[in-house]
């Protein structure tokens, strides 16, 4: 998922980072548009291959997020999408047809924050504070080519010291283990203190020193996108589709995604109790239907458990469809 204000650069990163054109035909909206328009959620999949492995990804995309005059919650339909995802895959996962689960759940969102300012806004602070239980965050600093190295290094030094005066949780990267060369751990070390990613994004091909490269083109020289001495692209795409890929999703089904179904099931349990709290009640009050009984005839002990059993089942199920529906009208 790609999240942040218009103007930012995410769809041309994502065309970056994929080598493909997911936006060509997107209709860019004007600023009366923009002012007016609702966050929306677009999805687009892409294949890519890695070292002989073929993947395929979803992209999440969010326009019309903070461009509005009045931003207030303007983050609720993102976070509502993350929990659909959670919520499909929680039947799935309790339905009959496990073997053929489609993962469509959150593994990571790219947020981006402007290299203009101080740091950051109000806005990104209740964006990452309101999903940082639901998803792994890794922040963006975008369009780097617009400050000095010098700038990068300070913002940066700011912008993780707020995310930690926040008690904003981004996505921790693992520690090394201590059998491991120096070199990766050097490079460990070297990924942390990146974030956020300071990126540049480009789909045009320039001539640079006899080569030709993705970059852009100023008075001043050249940027390339993947020259890490420009910017943070390479490292940003490493560790999205190589070394971390799978430790995001581990992350989102360790730990975003049993949040999400403890709170389920905790709320299923509430329900259960409180209706079988009801059903006690109404038993004692004497209101409740009698046990329908053959006429002249007796019932065993045994008997009259088992029906009691079969009822109590009856009404957990109830439970369970109308718990389910409360969470379709939500």
């Amino acid at each position: 998922m790609v999240a942040g204000e218009s103007g930012l650069g995410k769809s041309t990163l994502v065309n970056s980072l994929f080598l493909t054109d997911l936006y060509k035909d997107r209709k860019l909206l004007n600023a009366e548009e923009r002012i007016t328009q609702t966050v929306e959620i677009t999805k687009h999949t892409v294949d890519i291959e890695e070292k002989g492995v073929k993947l395929k990804l979803t992209i999440v995309d969010t326009p019309g997020f903070g461009d509005a005059v009045n931003n207030t919650e303007c983050w609720k339909s993102v976070a509502d999408y993350i929990d659909q995802q959670f919520e499909q895959y929680f039947r799935d996962e309790s339905g009959l047809n496990r073997k053929n689960i489609q993962d469509n759940r959150v593994h990571c969102c790219l947020y981006f924050i402007s290299p203009f300012g101080h740091g950051l806004r109000p806005l990104d602070v209740e964006f990452m504070k309101a999903l940082h239980e639901k998803v792994n965050i890794v922040p963006i600093l975008a369009k780097a080519d617009t400050l000095t190295p010098s700038e990068v290094k300070k913002k940066k030094i700011k912008i993780r010291e707020e995310i930690e005066q926040y008690g904003i949780k981004i996505y921790q990267f693992p520690d090394c283990d201590s059998d491991e060369d120096e070199e990766f751990k050097q490079q460990d070390l070297e990924l942390k203190e990146s974030i956020p990613f300071a990126v540049i994004g480009s789909n045009t091909v320039v001539e640079a020193k006899g080569k030709r490269v993705r970059g852009r083109l100023y008075p001043w020289g050249i940027v390339e996108v993947e020259n890490s001495a420009h910017c943070d692209f390479i490292k940003l795409r490493n560790m999205l589709v190589r070394t971390h890929m799978q430790d995001l999703k581990d992350v989102t089904r360790e730990t975003h995604y049993e949040n999400y179904r403890a709170h389920c099931i905790q709320s299923m349990t509430r329900m259960v109790v409180k209706e079988r709290n009801r059903n006690k009640l109404t038993r004692e009050s004497g209101t409740d239907f009698p046990i329908p009984m053959v006429p002249g005839g007796t019932e065993s002990e045994t008997e009259k458990l088992i029906r009691e059993k079969d009822e109590e089942l009856r009404r957990m199920q109830e439970m369970l469809q109308r718990y389910q529906d409360h969470l379709i009208t939500q």
